[in-house]
C-alpha cells in the first residue's frame, strides 16, 4: 500500500489522484488531520486514517501496513512554526511501523546555505531521511507556480507590478508535480536521495511575466522595483506578521541568487509530456 500525507491539501490530493489511474483503491491510503475532509475517498475504497505531524501516535496508525508513504512537507512554518519536529516524528514513525521507503517533497534550492528559509528546512528533512536507514527520495521540486499571483498581486488591476528585485523562477505546476509524484512512487527501481530539479522547461523573471501579461492586456502595465525596505515597510502597513514577511524577502533574495533557476529535462521525461508553461498557470485572459 502507497499512503500519502496531506492528502486533502493541494498537491497531496492531485498525487492521490494520479495514483488512482493506475492502482485500484485498496492499494491506496491516505493520513490526514481531519477524516471528514476525505470522505469522498472513503466512498471508492481509499484507506483513510487521521494523521497529524504533531501526534506520532496517529502516524503510526495512518502508516501501519505501507510499503511507501509519500510525505508531503509541512506547512505549519506559514503559521510561525516549525516544520522539523513534524517531519522528524514522521520519518521515525514511517521506520517503526516498517515502510519500506519514503518519499519526501522537497524543493530544487533545498541547501542548508539558501537564503529562503524552506529550502534550509527541506535541506534539514533531506539529511534526516538520509541518516533514518530507510530507503528514501527527495522530490526536488520546482517553485510552485500558484505562488506566482502572489508576487503579481493587484498588477493587472493597477498596470503596476511593484516588487523587489528578483531573478529567473523555474515555475512549475502542481499537476505536473503530482503526476511526477505518482511516476516515481510506481517506479520501485529508482536509487536512494534527491532527484535532479523537477522543474518546468523555462525559468523568468518578473520582467517577463510582465511582457506576457502585456501582450494580453489593453492597458499598459509596467514593472517597478522597490527597495528590501520599502517592500518590508508595505507589507508591515498590511499587518503582514514578521515571519512571512522574512519569507518573502528571502524569496526575493534567493530568487536574485540564481536559486530557483535552473531548469531540468526530469520532469517532461517522468510525465511523457510537455511541463505546462506558466502563462498557463496564471489563467490570463484578454479584457473585454
Amino acid at each position: 500500500m502507497i499512503v500519502v500525507t496531506g492528502a486533502t491539501g493541494k498537491l497531496g490530493g492531485l498525487i492521490v489522484r494520479e495514483l488512482l489511474d493506475h492502482l485500484p483503491p485498496e492499494k491506496i491510503g491516505v493520513s490526514v488531520r481531519d477524516p471528514a475532509g476525505a470522505q469522498s475517498l472513503v466512498q471508492i475504497g481509499v484507506r483513510v486514517r487521521q494523521g497529524d505531524f504533531a501526534d506520532t501516535a496517529s502516524l503510526l496508525s495512518a502508516f501501519e501496513g505501507a510499503s511507501q508513504v509519500l510525505m508531503v512537507s509541512s506547512n505549519v512554518a506559514a503559521r510561525g512554526g516549525d516544520p522539523l519536529p513534524q517531519h522528524r516524528a514522521a520519518i521515525d514513525a514511517a521506520r517503526q511501523v516498517g515502510v519500506g521507503r519514503i518519499v519526501y517533497t522537497s524543493h530544487m534550492a533545498a541547501s542548508p546555505a539558501s537564503q529562503f528559509r524552506p529550502a534550509r528546512d527541506h535541506a534539514a528533512t533531506e539529511a534526516m531521511l538520509r541518516d533514518a536507514g530507510m530507503a528514501w527520495i527527495a522530490l526536488r521540486n520546482g517553485f510552485y507556480a500558484s505562488a506566482l499571483p502572489m508576487m503579481i498581486g493587484d498588477a493587472a488591476h493597477t498596470g503596476v507590478l511593484a516588487a523587489p528585485a528578483d531573478g529567473k523562477v523555474a515555475w512549475t505546476a502542481h499537476t505536473d508535480l503530482a503526476a511526477a509524484a505518482a511516476a516515481i512512487l510506481l517506479d520501485g527501481e529508482r536509487p536512494n536521495g534527491p532527484t535532479p530539479p523537477l522543474t518546468a522547461s523555462r525559468a523568468l523573471d518578473l520582467d517577463e511575466v510582465v511582457r506576457i501579461m502585456a501582450k494580453h492586456r489593453t492597458e499598459p502595465i509596467r514593472r517597478q522595483i522597490l527597495s528590501d525596505e520599502e517592500q518590508i515597510a508595505a507589507m508591515t502597513a498590511r499587518g503582514v506578521p514578521p515571519g512571512a514577511i522574512d519569507a518573502t524577502l528571502g524569496l526575493y533574495r534567493a530568487a536574485r541568487a540564481g536559486e530557483f533557476a535552473g531548469t531540468d529535462p526530469t520532469l517532461l521525461s517522468l510525465i511523457g509530456r510537455p511541463p505546462i508553461e506558466v502563462v498557463d498557470t496564471l489563467g490570463i485572459t484578454q479584457p473585454g
